[in-house]
């Protein structure tokens, strides 16, 4: 599975930190950048490359990390075709993809215990879509896109 990553400059160390882990399950990593917490950039230019990477299907899923992961869920749901969660724990992580076939993570990196990422990383990716009742619910989810 291929996905892509990138964060803003306060979430780029655990970007950093977290690519590691990303191989050791086997995931293909394409990082999509910032290049450094010393410069202030504006996540939404990073979450709009992951969000497109995932909605292009040049990458199956999408991590993005930011301060709380909150403003990049919300720029990357506004690309048609991502459904973009942010996860604060191995449940949060484990429903969005069960119940609502999210393709992208986010994470806040100043508002997740560090010891908790790698976790909730795991959890994600282990999970997968259940369908069921779930399938119609994310169907209305898709038609929207459409209506807009």
């Amino acid at each position: 599975m291929k996905i892509a990553i990138a964060s803003d400059h306060a979430g780029y160390s655990q970007k950093e930190a977290i690519k590691p882990l990303l191989r050791d399950l086997g995931l293909e990593v394409e990082d999509l950048g910032t290049v450094s917490a010393d410069t202030s950039v504006d996540y939404p230019d990073y979450a709009a490359r992951v969000a497109m990477a995932v909605a292009n299907g040049e990458v199956d899923q999408g991590l993005l990390v930011c301060a709380s992961g909150t403003g990049m869920a919300i720029t990357a749901n506004k690309v048609p075709g991502v459904r973009a969660a942010v996860a604060w724990s191995e449940e949060t992580a484990r429903l969005a993809r069960q119940h609502n076939d999210a393709n992208v993570l986010a994470i806040g990196a100043r508002t997740t215990p560090v010891a908790e990422i790698p976790k909730i990383i795991k959890s994600w990716f282990e999970s997968s879509f259940e369908g069921g009742r779930h399938a119609g619910r994310v169907d209305k989810i898709r038609r929207l896109e459409v209506e807009r």
